[in-house]
């Protein structure tokens, strides 16, 4: 098992710390990993209408199967009481997982979707990837509207590591493990991910 460190010199936060914490003027939002802080830019136009697009198509696609489960958008956060605080563009929990949830916070999801930006797109596939496999998020969609493709990666077995992505591409329709009955065409999603 791998355990994140950092160096000495990084400083690092509590949770009680980062609560403490200012607004950023600028809109960026910040988010807290194994105590280190990250700061990320604010979301242009094409992302917001990229998360809210995902998020009809995931509300649709609920709606028409009678499927109980909770759809997250942005500022909802998942975090753990010591030191870990993010927040996908989007995440679902079933209603099964929504029941099992500690009452103040939510500290794992079903699947989450991070629409990649060129400005965040290292943090999105790595540092936060890593992060949701560590919370036990079963499914992690990376929707990458500049390269017109959904990556889906699975955590492996009871791990807390994704097996290898699978690429969907123009053309073909998304597999999901956790919602096999979802499956939206990339072509679709992408799209409405443009202007």
């Amino acid at each position: 098992m791998q355990v994140l460190s950092t160096s000495p010199l990084v400083k690092t936060y509590t949770l009680k710390e980062f609560w403490k914490l200012p607004e950023p003027k600028d809109g960026s939002k910040y988010e807290l990993i194994a105590g280190v802080l990250y700061m990320t830019p604010p979301p242009n136009f094409d992302h917001n209408s990229s998360s809210a697009t995902l998020m009809r198509l995931f509300i649709l696609h609920l709606a028409a199967i009678g499927d109980e489960g909770v759809v997250f958008t942005p500022r909802a956060a998942l975090w753990t009481e010591a030191d870990t605080y993010v927040e996908p563009d989007l995440f679902y929990l079933s209603a099964a997982s929504f029941r099992r949830i500690e009452p103040d916070h939510i500290n794992t999801a079903d699947i989450v979707v991070e629409v990649i930006s060129s400005s965040t797109a290292l943090y999105d596939r790595n540092t936060k990837a890593d992060t949701y496999a560590a919370l036990k998020v079963k499914e992690l969609w990376l929707v990458d509207p500049l390269t017109k493709t959904v990556e889906v990666r699975n955590l492996k077995g009871r791990s807390k590591v994704y097996g290898p992505g699978v690429f969907f591409k123009q053309g073909e329709n998304i597999v999901s493990q956790v919602l096999p009955k979802f499956s939206p065409s990339v072509s679709e999603v992408c799209k409405r991910l443009q202007k």
